[in-house]
């Protein structure tokens, strides 16, 4: 089974980047596909970016599109949330999730980790 952890969250202000990293240990997470989603305070787990196994399928919010990339570093097992341009609605906490093909609905992911917190001060 994939363990997934996120890290590199944190308080930044408007405009600036941040990127998120998400390591699967337990064994390689190279044949699935990933997510990542957010969800903040009161309000439904969102999707934000997704990307196939093989990196050839990537798939953006619209609230991020232009903003954020979403990479992968098969040697590292690790997938890469690179925000730019942060705005205060981006501010939640950032999950990553892995199945077996690229979805957008949160349901559809049975491998989560514990989530990051990225907050954003004007």
């Amino acid at each position: 089974q994939v363990q997934l952890a996120e890290s590199g969250g944190g308080v930044v202000q408007t405009g600036d980047s941040l990127r998120l990293s998400c390591t699967a240990s337990g064994r390689t997470f190279n044949a699935y596909a990933v997510a990542w989603f957010r969800e903040a305070p009161g309000k439904e787990r969102d999707f934000v970016a997704a990307m196939s196994w093989r990196g050839d399928i990537k798939d953006y919010a619209t609230a991020v599109q232009g903003r954020f990339t979403i990479s992968r570093d098969t040697a590292k097992n690790t997938v890469y949330l690179q925000m730019d341009n942060l705005k205060a609605e981006d501010a939640a906490v950032y999950y990553c999730a892995a199945r077996f093909g690229i979805e957008r609905q949160a349901t559809e992911y049975g491998i989560w980790g514990q989530g990051t917190q990225v907050t954003v001060s004007s």
